[in-house]
């Protein structure tokens, strides 16, 4: 059965967006085999987790199986509802593509997508690498491949990758991440997915709180992620001092992580201007959401992290310098607060009053 797909409403930058339409409707049997395609980023990946909710949602007992970076596998088990998680990493084996094992490695992810005949593949990357791995997979007769139709604004976005899905979905230019992969999930479902989205399983909310690498942590802290790849998106040195300082006068310690050998010279700076401020220990993904859980409050630049903290809706400010703010901002909970935009560096005063508004400090 053929779906009918129109463009969902878009919604202004900053505003609340409008609620989701159904778009379409594909016949499937009652328990569906499903294949999710989104191999990265981290906030992606993240962003792309509702629509596994949005899934089971409509078929309770769907099989469903996703393809992601070798990376992110752990952060993908965290949704139970999802089968098997396969294992996709292009980039190391670009690097090393002459041996043996690179290629017993594709091999195994061949097999796994053509274990089975899947009744749906959902690629939501839009890539030409992603949607040649979607495309491989083993089908039902007349199972589609729904991939965009269409590029959206400040995403990557390859129109060759149209050539290997059967049932293109066209979204509006403005779309934000996780807005976009539930269209196409409802282009499948043809069913309004409900708000506010749900992203993580519930053991989420208390994975590695108890990890010996946070043994050590202060009572009551304000977790500042600061360190970010792209130098636009960064919020200016003097005004981490100056919201460091203001926390620090609330009673609470500023930490501050890193990822690399220059973000932890970063830290180090940040935190000789903060009293009290403490530089972390290097830590994994998985490890940061013990530290994110037992946080006052988040406050970081436009990061993957502060995304999973959005997520779990722990009291998160999210920064905006350099990109826009629709595209990734929190809607899904009053304890998210996002400031600036694209070409908009918010100010010491106005971050601060956000981070005291979703800690429900008085202002």
């Amino acid at each position: 059965m053929q779906s009918s797909r129109s463009e969902a409403v878009q919604a202004q930058p900053g505003t609340p967006p409008q609620p989701l339409a159904a778009v379409g409707a594909f016949a499937l049997p009652a328990r569906p085999r499903i294949l999710i395609v989104k191999v990265s980023s981290l906030g992606d990946v993240v962003h792309n987790m509702p629509l596994v909710h949005d899934l089971r949602a409509r078929w309770p007992d769907a099989e469903i199986d996703w393809v992601v970076e070798e990376g992110y596998v752990d952060l993908v088990r965290l949704l139970p509802e999802v089968r098997r998680v396969i294992p996709f990493a292009l980039r190391r084996w670009r690097k090393r593509f002459w041996q043996g094992e690179t290629w017993a490695e594709v091999a195994a992810l061949r097999a796994a997508i053509r274990a089975h005949d899947y009744d749906a593949v959902l690629e939501t990357q839009g890539l030409l690498k992603t949607a040649i791995v979607a495309r491989s997979a083993t089908r039902a007769d007349g199972a589609p491949v729904i991939g965009l139709g269409n590029a959206t604004q400040g995403s990557g976005y390859e129109p060759a990758a149209r050539l290997f899905y059967t049932a293109p979905v066209k979204v509006p230019r403005q779309t934000h991440s996780v807005r976009r992969s539930r269209l196409l999930g409802a282009a499948l479902t043809g069913v309004t997915p409900p708000e506010p989205p749900r992203f993580f399983g519930p053991a989420a909310s208390t994975l590695h709180v108890d990890d010996p690498l946070w043994a050590g942590l202060p009572a009551r802290y304000a977790v500042c992620f600061h360190a970010t790849a792209g130098a636009k998106k960064r919020w200016p040195v003097a005004n981490w001092h100056a919201l460091g300082q203001r926390l620090h006068a609330e009673g609470l310690t500023v930490l501050l992580p890193w990822g690399s050998e220059a973000e932890k010279r970063d830290a180090e700076a940040l935190a000789a201007g903060i009293p009290g401020a403490q530089v972390l220990p290097r830590f994994s993904v998985m490890q940061g959401f013990g530290l994110i859980n037992r946080a006052e409050v988040v406050i970081g630049v436009d990061t993957g992290l502060v995304h999973i903290a959005a997520a779990l809706c722990r009291p998160t400010v999210e920064i905006y310098t350099a990109t826009w703010r629709w595209k990734t901002e929190g809607y899904w909970s009053d304890r998210i607060a996002n400031v600036g935009d694209d070409g908009i560096v918010p100010g010491v005063d106005e971050v601060h009053a956000a981070a005291r508004r979703v800690r429900g400090v008085s202002l």
